[in-house]
């Protein structure tokens, strides 16, 4: 692709770093952008520094916050004796728009997946059980893509929760094999979650 201007390439290439975007995409990005009034980009512009430069994670959970504690985590009204454990952000957004959970969420910031080179020591595992042991925790729910990863990511969270007196489900099913939580529609999530069924009975099916 030829380009006029420098500025004009530089800024499509890191556009077309973003996943999903290509570089015809990411021309018609950058070109709308300088069609724009400049507050309108220098809006942007900080919009993305601040996110990248103040972003915290919830030193509880472990999700994206603007706070040290998430709104989530320190809300009163939400069911702290439940657990939701998940993948990422996306997927405690996703579960959230479906208005049929009140519990809080551990995230553990990917999957078990030895063919990518990630184990149990490079996810928030530790602190899970941490958690789990200094508070009054009475249900852990997984709530994991129905993959390899997440199979085995939640046999192993399985192993390591099974002694603790609480209750362990796992979401129903009904998102197909190699399902991404992100993707499933909001009332086949919902019903999932409201449908729960104890781990180990989730294994003979």
């Amino acid at each position: 692709m030829n380009f006029s201007s420098k500025l004009l390439e530089n800024a499509v290439t890191e556009f077309a770093k973003l996943p999903g975007v290509g570089p015809k995409t990411a021309l018609r990005l950058v070109l709308h952008l300088l069609d724009q009034d400049k507050p309108d980009v220098e809006r942007f512009s900080t919009a993305i520094t601040k996110l990248r430069n103040e972003i915290q994670h919830c030193r509880v959970c472990h999700n994206i916050s603007d706070h040290s504690i998430c709104e989530i985590c320190s809300s009163k009204k939400r069911d702290h004796t439940t657990i939701c454990v998940v993948e990422d952000t996306r997927d405690v957004m996703a579960i959230e728009n479906t208005d049929q959970y009140n519990g809080v969420y551990h995230v553990l910031g990917g999957l078990i997946s030895p063919m990518d080179g990630v184990g149990p020591a490079d996810l928030e595992v530790t602190s899970l059980v941490t958690r789990i042991s200094e508070n009054e925790v009475k249900e852990v729910i997984f709530a994991l893509s129905a993959t390899m990863e997440g199979d085995t990511t939640i046999f192993y969270l399985h192993k390591k929760l099974k002694d603790q007196q609480i209750s362990i489900s796992t979401i129903a099913r009904g998102i197909a094999f190699g399902g991404e939580l992100e993707y499933v529609d909001e009332i086949t999530l919902g019903r999932s979650i409201a449908t729960r069924v104890p781990y180990e009975g989730s294994l003979s099916k």
